[in-house]
């Protein structure tokens, strides 16, 4: 049948859950998935003022996406570098590296290779951006984290 449309690769639920931690409902085997962001909640992670709405994950490889938020005056207090490529695209607000004085704005896209150090930080405002690993975020818990799953 000519017209007839081909579902995409399935993917089982209990897969595809555990890589989607957000996804709603009790949905069958599916090939394709959209989450609805704003029904999502923001996770606060354990450094006060900063959230998260985690998107997917790999549980093998670390890799991730993820919406973050910081509160205005929270930031990253001390240097540090990655166990992956980190990606960033800031959706809005103002967002500085105060050791290099790099500040990102909403349209920015930012990208600090594996391994280079970077930060302290500050959002100078409610600062929101969509982050990308594409591994591990971290080769050991950073010292700001009290909940060991804020460093994944």
């Amino acid at each position: 049948m000519a017209n007839e449309k081909k579902n995409p690769v399935q993917m089982p639920i209990d897969v595809l859950k555990h890589m989607v931690p957000n996804l709603p409902g009790d949905y069958p085997d599916i090939g394709e998935v959209l989450l609805d962001t704003d029904t999502i909640d923001w996770r606060p992670k354990s450094l006060e003022g900063l959230y998260e709405k985690m998107l997917w994950r790999d549980p093998d490889s670390g890799a991730s996406m993820a919406l973050i938020k910081f509160e205005k005056g929270v930031g990253i207090p001390s240097p540090h570098a990655h166990a992956s490529n980190q990606f960033m695209f800031v959706l809005s607000g103002k967002y500085t590296y105060t050791a290099s004085n790099l500040t990102l704005v909403a349209g920015s896209f930012y990208w600090n290779p594996k391994g280079q150090v970077h930060g302290p930080t500050i959002a100078e405002e409610e600062t929101i951006f969509f982050e990308l690993y594409d591994g591990p975020h971290y080769p050991k818990q950073p010292d700001w984290y009290s909940d060991e799953q804020d460093s994944h």
